[in-house]
């Protein structure tokens, strides 16, 4: 089962727009964003779509065209941007229905629903705790 990376690219995305921004420099066109993440551009711009959709980035049309972050990265927390995104779950129930008639199958739903759940808030909670300008100062200290 292959990881979904959606959160990473818009996080990478949104800590680079953050460093283009401190560094005086307004906007990033999809390309440039596209280059550091190492991807094509068409998947920037859907990325960032999500992002403007949910009041997380700006775009700029004509003269000087490009994307810029709609609020201070400091504002920006990793459970806005995965909530952007189209969050999933770290994991997911059958997609049918177990047998009823086997005591495992009638009660494991329940039993993992209820843990499932749990994540779910414990992931929610960290990923509120930490801002993109969090993320950008960690990754700038990494070398």
């Amino acid at each position: 089962m292959a990881a979904n990376s959606r959160m990473t690219i818009a996080v990478h995305a949104l800590a680079w727009l953050a460093l283009a921004q401190r560094r005086g420099q307004g906007v990033l066109t999809s390309t440039q964003v596209a280059a550091s993440v190492n991807t094509n551009p068409v998947i920037i711009r859907r990325c960032l779509g999500d992002l403007r959709r949910a009041g997380l980035a700006d775009v700029h049309r004509g003269a000087g065209a490009g994307w810029s972050l709609a609020r201070p990265p400091e504002e920006i927390t990793l459970l806005e941007v995965h909530d952007a995104v189209g969050p999933e779950p770290p994991f997911g129930l059958h997609r049918t229905e177990p047998n009823l008639e086997c005591p495992v199958g009638r009660g494991i739903r329940p039993a993992l629903s209820q843990v499932y759940g749990q994540v779910d808030q414990a992931v929610r909670r960290e990923l509120a705790a930490v801002s993109v300008a969090d993320v950008l100062r960690d990754t700038l200290r990494v070398r």
